[in-house]
């Protein structure tokens, strides 16, 4: 229960949905469904290769965890900034005029992929893994934790995915809404660079 409050807290799928709705605006209903899928098996991808075998890659490459905390949190901090800042939806195309290629599905889920599995999630899953690995080298909670959140989250991307959608430029909420998610992302980076500041400096 740990593991997954924990994670729950560093996807955050809520927010995941609200990205996923104002970066799928336009699309039709079975696209956005495909999205979704895609992404959330990437984000897995991901975070179950760090739970896996995370810990053994930075001692490979000779990297503290704590060390990897205080990047991630700093890569964390620019995300929130770029989404405070508005820049991404000021200079996005209009949806009602574009008519939008799912081939670039990948691409333009990049934002909302980089937030769930982001190095903040990456560092959380590798200290769970590494406190909970079992007698057979398997971490079990942490695994546990990641399929329980991920599934949450694509329930959520499914609902917005399928809800009706007709193409229009965000407005000022959303806009309100984009920028108070990234002032909360900022927050987090903040929250892990300092953790693993203190960390590093007590050990």
């Amino acid at each position: 229960m740990q593991a997954i409050v924990t994670l729950v807290s560093l996807v955050n799928p809520m927010v995941c949905a609200m990205m996923f709705a104002g970066l799928t605006a336009g699309r039709t209903g079975a696209q956005r469904v495909s999205d979704a899928t895609r992404a959330i098996l990437t984000i897995a991808v991901v975070l179950i290769i760090a739970a896996l075998a995370g810990a053994r890659i930075l001692n490979i490459f000779g990297i503290p965890l704590d060390v990897f905390s205080v990047a991630g949190g700093i890569v964390l901090s620019f995300i929130g900034f770029t989404m405070l800042s508005g820049s991404r939806s000021d200079n996005a195309p209009d949806p009602a005029t574009q008519n939008p290629d799912p081939s670039a599905a990948g691409a333009t889920l990049a934002p909302m992929i980089l937030f769930a599995a982001s190095p903040g999630t990456i560092t959380g899953v590798i200290t769970i893994a590494a406190a909970t690995r079992s007698r057979t080298g398997i971490p079990l909670p942490a695994l546990t934790g990641i399929c329980v959140v991920l599934i949450i989250t694509w329930a959520l991307l499914m609902l917005v995915a399928r809800r009706s959608k007709k193409p229009k430029r965000p407005g000022l909420a959303h806009d309100m809404a984009t920028r108070y998610m990234g002032l909360i992302v900022i927050a987090m980076g903040i929250k892990f660079a300092l953790t693993g500041y203190k960390a590093f400096m007590a050990g």
